[in-house]
């Protein structure tokens, strides 16, 4: 347990008068142990005493408080108390006071004496050192380390499923970090109401619960963007996990190989991870709601605070007092109970001023996907196809006359035939190319019409003007194309 990974004294620097002291220089020393560019963790001493004079320096060390065995090592009790008179002197009782609790370890190493810090003291440290500085935590930073870190164990069980335990972990912190704002915001609460100082509450507010309580991203729970939209997948992978026996059972030969465990205990550590995931993502809902009653009363309280600030009616401070210390004087059957709330409006319970209401979210509606009817669509679908067949262009009038020319250098009217109803539209464009304007402008300068004075029959579908056609000399024939390719490479069919 604990008492048998950490020295017995290792506490006693942080609980005495010098405890201060011994916070600041530390913090020093945790810079230089925790340094990423250490490579070799045993530490000259002197590198480390002149560390500790440093910080003495840097942050003005002028007091000091005898330890126990100062105490008790002085010779005659009433012998005036030895306050150290240079840095050189706190830097020496420091070093020995962290050396004899614990904190510190010396090696000898040939002529040459080395400091390092066991494991245990080590996180001891950095742990402390955290909770000095607590920082706001970000939601979905937390949900995405989880679902990346279970999505890279089902994709690869047998190779990264160790990432498992790294998401429960996570997790685990989470769920503690929504415990430990809960519990923040509580004794925060707890201190206002014990305070009578407007502007320290106020203080107090933005200080602790807006820079180191609330979290980074609170306000983007209230919008589409909530970092929470990534819990459902997560906990339909992990339940689909439950039920998947091949990579279930993966990821126990994986944690039984990595983790040197038998088959059983595997199991159930595969089985406790996807469970302690899928039971904190799935209570998230009421800690929230915890969560945001105790906000919601903080705020209210700071905020009546802020509405009463500036209400400086002379003399009310003193009339309040001598009020109240007059009603404690009185039994409480002598105290009159108010009829109306006219007089009593500030100081009764029953005051006419309600409190702010809460904002409830909408209610959940379940949106439907609208099914169209196929035959509609089939509808909509020919209606598309008629409108494409019954447009023209300068391409599709293009292909009908070369495809009616072929190598011929011109064709008179009768000569040219009809097959579809794409023909006949684009048989009734060849006398007016001029008609499509920008969609012709590929045809400009390519044929020639010369008119007759008669009338002739076109494939026995059209009566019109005889004419002919002539193909410009200086134009190459195109590559004529068959029906059946003209029309499947303009989507349409032939009637």
């Amino acid at each position: 347990m604990l008492f048998n990974k950490l020295p017995d004294e290792l506490f006693q620097p942080l609980s005495g008068q010098n405890r201060q002291i011994y916070q600041t220089v530390l913090i020093e020393l945790a810079d230089l142990f925790f340094d990423e560019d250490l490579i070799d963790p045993f530490i000259p001493k002197d590198l480390v005493r002149s560390t500790i004079e440093e910080a003495v320096i840097k942050h003005g060390i002028r007091s000091w408080a005898l330890e126990p065995e100062e105490e008790e090592g002085r010779a005659d009790q009433a012998a005036p108390l030895q306050i150290p008179k240079s840095s050189a002197d706190y830097t020496n009782r420091i070093y020995r006071r962290l050396v004899s609790t614990g904190w510190l370890d010396e090696e000898q190493q040939l002529y040459r004496t080395f400091v390092l810090m066991a494991p245990s003291v080590s996180h001891v440290l950095r742990t402390l050192i955290d909770v000095a500085s607590f920082q706001k935590k970000s939601y979905g930073g937390a949900v995405l380390n989880v679902l990346s870190s279970v999505e890279a164990a089902l994709a690869d069980p047998s190779g990264r499923g160790l990432t498992l335990q790294e998401a429960a972990r996570t997790a685990s912190e989470f769920s503690a970090h929504l415990t430990d704002m809960l519990l923040g915001l509580r004794e925060l609460r707890q201190s206002f109401a014990a305070s009578n100082n407007p502007q320290e509450i106020v203080r107090d507010f933005f200080d602790h619960f807006v820079d180191a309580i609330l979290v980074s991203d609170y306000k983007t729970l209230k919008t589409h963007n909530n970092p929470f939209r990534f819990r459902r997948q997560l906990l339909s992978q992990l339940k689909e996990l439950q039920f998947d026996e091949v990579k279930r059972n993966q990821l126990i030969d994986h944690y039984q190989e990595v983790l040197e465990l038998g088959h059983a205990e595997a199991e159930a550590k595969v089985d406790q991870h996807i469970g302690r995931i899928i039971r904190i993502f799935e209570s998230v809902d009421e800690r929230l709601a915890a969560i945001d009653d105790f906000r919601f009363r903080l705020e209210k309280r700071v905020s009546d605070t802020v509405r009463y600030m500036d209400k400086t009616t002379p003399g009310m401070s003193s009339r309040l007092s001598r009020l109240i210390s007059q009603l404690a004087d009185k039994a409480e059957a002598d105290i009159p109970l108010a009829d109306t709330l006219e007089s009593y409006a500030l100081l009764s319970p029953r005051s006419i001023r309600s409190a702010p209401r809460r904002r409830t979210p909408p209610q959940l509606k379940i949106i439907q996907q609208r099914v169209v009817d196929p035959s509609v669509l089939a509808l909509r679908h020919r209606f598309k196809e008629y409108k494409e067949r019954r447009e023209m262009s300068g391409v599709k009038l293009e292909t009908y006359i070369e495809r009616q020319l072929g190598s011929n250098p011109s064709l008179r009217a009768e000569q040219f035939s009809i097959d579809s109803i794409e023909d006949y539209i684009a048989f009734s464009y060849v006398r007016h190319m001029a008609s499509l304007g920008k969609k012709g402008q590929n045809l400009h300068g390519k044929y020639r019409i010369e008119f007759d004075q008669g009338y002739t029959s076109v494939a026995d579908m059209v009566e019109c003007r005889g004419f002919s056609l002539h193909r410009d000399t200086a134009t190459p024939p195109r590559k004529t194309l068959s029906t059946k390719q003209s029309t499947d490479s303009e989507g349409q069919t032939a009637c």
